[in-house]
């Protein structure tokens, strides 16, 4: 054992370089949630609303080898409903989405409580909100989309299939063809459907929708006619009739990059991380005064 000065110091300085290293996650993530915080409230001042943030990676991160995934939890209802009732009736309510949807007990309660909400509710969603985060967007009176984000059908899944397809498969085959549980999983499927039909209607004409066009548009999104990830873009969103725009604000991107996914693995995409500005083409010369007189008068 080395108890020269040198090796006491030497020590001395591997123990601070343990422990700084040990703290460093934590202060980098104190750091990141209050730049998180700066920036909700940044845009609270802009815009003049209670910005809600509902955000949920879909990709798996790794906990001793077995796939974690988020999604609308009873949790985030809890959150969501308390900061709704922490906002005014007439403060205009901003909810931002990135989520793979979730549980529909979660996201009936979140969607619910936006249509009771008197004043403006604006839904933005910047990348994807399926499923149940579709359900919470079109409670919105309207949705900021980027031109290339995506809402998704709401159809229910029953187990892991979804209850359209176990309804249809059913009636293409004889009762006697049919076992006993995959008969109570027609049945549960169907009162599913019926019951996100209405859900869904319920909600449209909530916005103020008719009722013939909300039912049309709740039996396009429910009754198994696009594959549950079947993404929806902003211009089909138009077409059916729901009040969607496409001009994000800078600054809902920039809160989405305070939300970074954890890194596991290495990265597929590269690329430089500042933004580029179209350059100028070069602008002809134009010939010096005196040079342009001899021209004319040559």
């Amino acid at each position: 054992m080395d108890t020269s000065p040198f090796g006491a110091l030497l020590s001395q300085l591997f123990w601070l370089i343990f422990i700084f290293l040990a703290v460093l996650p934590m202060i980098r993530q104190r750091m990141l949630e209050s730049a998180r915080l700066s920036l909700i409230r940044q845009i609270e001042k802009m815009r003049g609303s209670r910005v809600i943030v509902l955000i949920h990676r879909q990709e798996s991160l790794a906990l001793f080898g077995v796939p974690l995934f988020r999604f609308i939890s009873v949790e985030d209802s809890e959150e969501v409903l308390r900061a709704i009732r922490m906002t005014p009736p007439d403060m205009p309510i901003d909810i931002i989405l990135h989520t793979p949807g979730g549980l529909v007990l979660a996201s009936q309660q979140i969607a619910c409580a936006l249509c009771d909400h008197k004043a403006k509710v604006t839904a933005f969603v910047p990348h994807y909100a399926m499923s149940g985060g579709t359900l919470i967007a079109l409670a919105a009176d309207e949705i900021v989309m980027d031109p290339h984000a995506v809402l998704g059908p709401v159809d229910p899944q029953v187990g892991q299939f979804p209850a359209a397809s176990i309804l249809k498969v059913v009636e293409q085959k004889d009762a006697n063809e049919v076992d006993d549980q995959t008969l109570i999983l027609a049945d549960i499927s169907r009162k599913a459907m019926q019951q996100a039909l209405a859900l869904v209607k319920e909600v449209l004409m909530a916005n103020g929708m008719d009722e013939a066009r909300a039912h049309a548009l709740a039996d396009q999104l429910t009754q198994g006619y696009y594959t549950h990830d079947y993404p929806i873009s902003a211009s089909m969103l138009q077409s059916m009739g729901l009040n969607v725009r496409t001009d994000m604000p800078a600054e809902i991107y920039q809160l989405m990059a305070l939300y970074p996914q954890p890194v596991q693995r290495t990265s597929g995409v590269d690329y430089v991380p500042v933004p580029y500005h179209p350059e100028m083409p070069p602008q002809p010369q134009r010939a010096p005064a005196a040079r342009r007189r001899n021209a004319k008068v040559n």
